[in-house]
């Protein structure tokens, strides 16, 4: 046993950079974020190498290609885009969608206060955060990717949230995003955290695996997905026992537990209707192709440096929760989401929850 999840925590390891996106940033990464200051240099792969970052962005008409400057995070929020990427690298798609990858969100966000950018896939807190920083100049336009966190163990009598009461569990995400909504779903089924629920937070998700390692038989964890498939990959008795996302729909069934979002500048959404109109449905698309390909997805999730490999990316992808919510439905999605988020703390959110002119599209 103890060899079984010695691999696995080895795995993990390998695979840091997946976490990337999947549930958001602290509050004081936040504050980093929105400095204004640049951060380290790019890591990023383009999906047109060949086109300048500096290109102009057009409106669309007949005949004429526009270009969209995305920035995305290696991890879920941006696996919905691959077909997009690999269409404009082949010079299929309508438009020039250049994507640039990113390992974390505080590399993007000075990048879109300073206008470098179009639109970005990113947590869906920082949106909020970064639509309070600028003055709401930045919208958001679409959820990408819904909750991606989920309880795993080798406890087997962990059958509902109930069952957790007097469990410890092993987390990774104090004072950010995954805290707040796993209190959220404690506190609305009646568990008090840290009381009723004994929460061991980590500072990483490589050491939640090795707490569990350590905790042996009966250990219970939080963990985000594609870790739970690197994990489970090599540990066939580690299971998961709840889905956060189906247990936040149950207490909370007119919001979302919502991972990522793709925002846009609201000035270029203003000058390029047309453009953002085939955006969007093209990137619906891509969602779309991504959810039923998941082989060739998944080969072009890996390609594009999203998940280091493409088997993991294959049996991680049905549960990322990848998805295309937009309109009047991902206002609401959104906004229940944000408050959950802004009762916990005021900062996860940029201090003030947005006004209405944040929802492209509602």
């Amino acid at each position: 046993m103890k060899k079984r999840w010695a691999a696995a925590v080895g795995a993990v390891i390998l695979s840091v950079a997946m976490l990337a996106g999947c549930a958001g940033a602290p509050a004081s990464s936040m504050a980093q974020s929105v400095s204004g200051t640049a951060s380290s240099s790019s890591a990023g792969v383009s999906s047109q190498a060949a086109a300048s970052e500096s290109a102009a962005s057009t409106d669309s008409t007949a005949g004429e290609k526009g270009v969209i400057r995305m920035a995305g995070l290696k991890g879920p929020t941006t696996m919905g885009v691959v077909s997009l990427m690999k269409e404009t690298e082949e010079g299929k798609a309508r438009h020039g969608y250049q994507v640039e990858m990113y390992g974390a969100a505080d590399e993007i966000a000075p990048k879109l206060i300073q206008g470098e950018l179009d639109a970005a896939m990113i947590p869906c807190n920082l949106a909020s955060v970064l639509y309070n920083k600028t003055g709401g100049k930045i919208q958001t336009a679409a959820i990408n990717t819904l909750g991606v966190l989920y309880i795993v163990g080798t406890d087997d009598t962990v059958k509902s949230v109930a069952d957790l009461k007097g469990k410890t569990l092993y987390a990774t995400g104090k004072g950010t995003t995954p805290e707040y909504a796993l209190n959220h779903i404690l506190t609305e089924n009646g568990l008090e955290p840290g009381v009723d629920v004994t929460i061991e937070y980590k500072a990483e998700a490589t050491e939640v695996v090795s707490a569990l390692a350590a905790a042996g038989e009966g250990a219970l964890a939080m963990l985000p997905q594609p870790y739970v498939t690197t994990a489970q990959m090599q540990m066939d008795t580690l299971n998961v026992l709840l889905d956060l996302t189906e247990e936040w729909n149950k207490v909370s069934p007119d919001s979302a537990l919502v991972t990522g979002v793709l925002v846009v500048q609201k000035d270029f959404a203003e000058q390029n209707p047309e453009l953002m109109s085939d955006f969007l449905a093209d990137y619906q698309a891509s969602v779309e192709w991504v959810n039923t390909n998941t082989a060739e997805a998944a080969a072009l999730i890996a390609d594009y440096g999203i998940v280091p490999k493409a088997a993991v990316a294959e049996k991680a992808l049905p549960q990322c929760n990848i998805t295309f919510v937009s309109g009047a439905e991902m206002k609401q999605q959104v906004s229940g989401y944000l408050q959950v988020l802004m009762d916990a703390d005021a900062a996860s959110v940029g201090g003030a929850l947005p006004g209405d002119d944040f929802y492209y599209g509602a």
